[in-house]
Formats: C-alpha cells, sequence, structure tokens
C-alpha cells in the first residue's frame, strides 16, 4: 500500500522483495499514485499494515551517538569491557552486527518479546534505514532495536544473545520513500506508557550521530552481499536510566517525522 497526502493506494507491485530493489522507486510509487483510484480505507489503518519486510535482513550499528557509548561502557564495566566502546566509538569502522531475519520482526501495533532471561530490557529507537542490493539508501522506517542489558553488560561476546531473539525487532509503520537524506535536524522521540501513565520519555536528533549515513551502509557491504536489500538501524542516543526495565503491558512509542510513529506493546 502506497499513502500519498493522506490517501492510500495499491503498490504497484505485489512482489515486496521486487519492489524494496525496484531503480527509481519514487518516481514508479508516484506513477502509480497518478494512475489509480484510492482504496477504500473502511478498516483501520493499524488493522491493515503489516511489518513492512520480506527478505530483508535487518542489521543494526552501535555506539553511534554518544549517549550509547556512555551506557554501554557502564553497563560493561564490571566485564572489563568499557574501553571497546569507546575505541568504537572513535574509530572510522562502526560497530555491525546482524539483529533479525524477517520471521523475528514485527510491525507496527503488533507486540514485541521480552527475554525470560533478562532482567533490564530496554528499547532503542533509531531511524532505520532501507538500503537495495546495490547499496542505494532509497527509504527510511523507524526502528525498535529492543536490547538485554544484563547479558550484553555481563560480557560484550553475549552481545547476539542480548540482540536476537523471537520479535527483538519492530520496524514501521512504514517506509518513507525518498532520494534526499532527511536533515540533521530531524527529531527522534521516545514515550513509553504503562497503566496508562508514562514512566518515560526522551528525545535526540539525527545530527547527535557521531557516524554517516553512508560510512555504515558502505561498511556493511565490505565483502557482503544482500540480494534481496536490507535494513539498517542506526545506533540510538536515547537510553533510559539504569534502573529502568521494561515489563510486560508498556507500550513504546517511537516517532520520527515525517516517517511517523511506531507503537508496540511488550509481553
Amino acid at each position: 500500500m502506497v499513502e500519498d497526502h493522506g490517501r492510500f493506494f495499491a503498490a504497484p507491485e505485489a512482489d515486496w522483495d521486487r519492489l524494496f530493489n525496484r531503480d527509481h522507486l519514487g518516481e514508479v510509487l508516484a506513477v502509480a499514485v497518478g494512475d489509480t483510484d484510492p482504496v477504500d480505507m473502511s478498516q483501520p489503518l493499524a488493522q491493515m499494515l503489516r511489518p513492512p519486510i520480506g527478505r530483508q535482513e535487518v542489521w543494526a550499528a552501535g555506539v553511534t551517538y554518544h549517549r550509547s557509548r556512555t551506557a554501554r561502557m557502564e553497563e560493561s564495566e564490571e566485564a572489563g569491557g568499557s574501553d571497546f566502546y569507546d575505541r568504537v566509538y572513535h574509530a572510522d569502522r562502526p560497530e555491525l552486527f546482524l539483529k533479525a531475519t524477517p520471521h523475528r520482526v514485527v510491525g507496527h501495533s503488533q507486540a514485541m518479546h521480552l527475554r525470560r532471561d533478562s532482567k533490564w530490557i530496554v528499547p532503542e529507537p533509531e531511524l532505520t534505514l532501507a538500503v537495495t542490493a546495490t547499496g542505494k539508501i532509497f527509504g527510511y522506517t523507524v526502528g525498535n532495536d529492543l536490547s538485554a542489558r544484563d547479558i550484553e553488560g555481563e560480557n560484550p561476546l553475549y552481545l547476539p544473545q542480548a540482540k536476537t531473539f523471537d520479535r527483538c525487532c519492530a520496524i514501521g509503520p512504514g517506509v518513507l520513500v525518498r532520494d534526499e537524506p532527511l536533515p540533521d535536524d530531524t527529531p527522534i522521540v521516545l514515550e513509553i506508557s504503562r497503566d496508562g501513565g508514562r514512566v518515560f520519555g526522551g528525545e535526540t536528533s539525527l545530527a547527535q550521530m557521531k557516524q554517516t549515513l553512508e560510512n555504515l551502509v558502505g561498511y556493511l557491504m565490505r565483502e557482503n552481499s544482500f540480494p534481496h536489500g536490507f535494513y539498517l538501524m542506526t545506533g540510538t542516543g536515547i537510553v533510559p536510566p539504569d534502573d529502568f526495565t521494561l515489563q510486560q503491558g508498556d507500550v513504546v512509542r517511537i516517532t520520527i517525522e515525517p516517517i511517523g510513529t511506531l507503537v508496540n506493546t511488550m509481553e
């Protein structure tokens, strides 16, 4: 489905993976919108949305914001790994890791999963890039890189277990297709609600990111192929205080305008 100025149209391609990798996708979508009638929106949009993913992998970058660097150093200090994150923050080569395969990804209004063997789990709100098989950034979405800080803090080598598990990753509500990069002052806003009340909120902007988007994509594609394209989460600049952990029933809202708001319940 394609949204244009508040109206919705059928996508010009039924195969998501082919659409994801179309050349000049913005022009293709503009033509499709001009040639078709809007879709009847008799159902609430949230009920119609599915995760915007086919066979794409979701990768992630770490320690791209100073706040993330500080948090990672603090959580791993007892394990002797705090110096690693300071080195990564100042290095040209970014920290990159596989966050989720498609079946571990949920979309807008779907539930994420809190690991049962973790007592310290936080959301990580992140601008997420949509990248073609040839390495072109063609779109942007909102991402939640759910992370078990206690598992990673115990030993940095436990990072895959802290980051990758069932329903550990959310993206959505859709993909903003545009050729121009988002401006540096683009805000990223996080709000966490519990029992109807706000328990944490924070805001940062893309201007606080140390790495460039092109550098992150370039390093990920070194000696690596992505035949269906990929998503790349670009790191977080919002970290809740150390005494905060998500609980079942919490609602996490991440807003990046002009993309929209990604909402997920924790269970």
